[in-house]
């Protein structure tokens, strides 16, 4: 690159990713770490920005309004469903995304919680903890079960389903997907949304959050699942009723769920879904390793040096 280009990554990067950070500057970038809790610096680095690396806190109007050097918004990630692509547009503000990076990470993240939810993880490590985990009620027994054997719907399928099918299948489950159309190349069986909902064992979503997808998971749709199921969501909370998700996991009309996204999100301390035993929550951190940022910084890196050159951006979706 001939000159120096500002970015603000708006995230609290660790010492380790920092450090590759500096590095950066022999590459021509200058990068500002911002933390989402900074919102008074991120106004200020926002003025002087060219680029914002993005991860989850919204882009909106506001923001791209006090970023009046933005050329660039580069999502770590795939969803850009936090960016305000009117907004953008009416700057002419390309937006790009950077499909992949995360997939191995969200995959294997996935296949944690199916495993956590099935064998009630959290309930034990807490109990072995407080020194009662050889006095646990027999009746738990009733609701440990093994991956092997169970029918595993994946809804949706992109790059995660793509890896997480072949393991799926070798660990003895069996898969069958559903997506706007089959595909050719696909590990397991393609069938309708609903036959998936009566089929499966374990639901587990892989679809962008949309008007076509918001609580596309409600109680209608928990009430064609099959009773005891279980419910995995590491694509985007709004997927999901989590009312009548909270609902149907109290009652035992499923049986367990493994949660990395909420509809709010940081999600709120006295959300229902909180209280339960069989519900296993993480952070909306399953795309979060160190290969994922590796993979990701190499992206929005090589989008800054296109941007610098005049080139045409990599994964432009707006």
């Amino acid at each position: 690159m001939g000159r120096v280009v500002k970015v603000v990554f708006h995230y609290d990067a660790g010492p380790r990713l920092r450090e590759q950070l500096r590095e950066l500057s022999g590459a021509g970038l200058d990068v500002a770490v911002c933390p989402v809790e900074d919102r008074d610096g991120f106004a200020q680095q926002m003025r002087t920005a060219e680029v914002l690396w993005h991860v989850l806190a919204p882009v909106t109007a506001d923001v791209i309004a006090g970023a009046p050097r933005l050329r660039l918004i580069q999502k770590i990630g795939v969803g850009v469903d936090t960016i305000d692509l009117e907004a953008a547009g009416l700057r002419g503000i390309p937006v790009c995304n950077m499909p992949g990076t995360n997939s191995r990470a969200v995959a294997e993240a996935t296949l944690a919680l199916m495993l956590a939810a099935l064998r009630r993880l959290p309930w034990l490590d807490a109990a072995t903890r407080r020194g009662e985990g050889w006095s646990w009620d027999p009746a738990l027994q009733d609701h440990l079960a093994e991956l092997g054997g169970r029918c595993v719907g994946l809804v949706g399928y992109g790059a995660v389903p793509r890896i997480l099918a072949p393991v799926l299948l070798a660990l003895g489950a069996e898969v069958i997907y559903h997506a706007r159309t089959p595909k050719p190349d696909a590990v397991g069986t393609y069938c309708t949304l609903p036959e998936l909902l009566a089929q499966a064992d374990i639901v587990s979503l892989h679809l962008p959050l949309g008007a076509e997808t918001h609580h596309m998971i409600d109680a209608h749709a928990i009430a064609a699942m099959k009773e005891g199921a279980v419910l995995v969501n590491t694509a985007r909370g709004g997927l999901v009723d989590g009312a009548a998700l909270a609902r149907a996991l109290s009652s035992g009309r499923l049986g367990a769920a493994g949660l990395d996204t909420f509809e709010q999100e940081p999600v709120s301390a006295d959300d229902p879904l909180l209280r339960l035993d069989n519900a296993v929550v993480m952070p909306h951190l399953a795309w979060l390793t160190t290969g994922t940022l590796e993979r990701s910084v190499a992206v929005a890196t090589e989008n800054c040096r296109r941007l610098a050159a005049g080139e045409a951006p990599l994964h432009r979706v707006a």
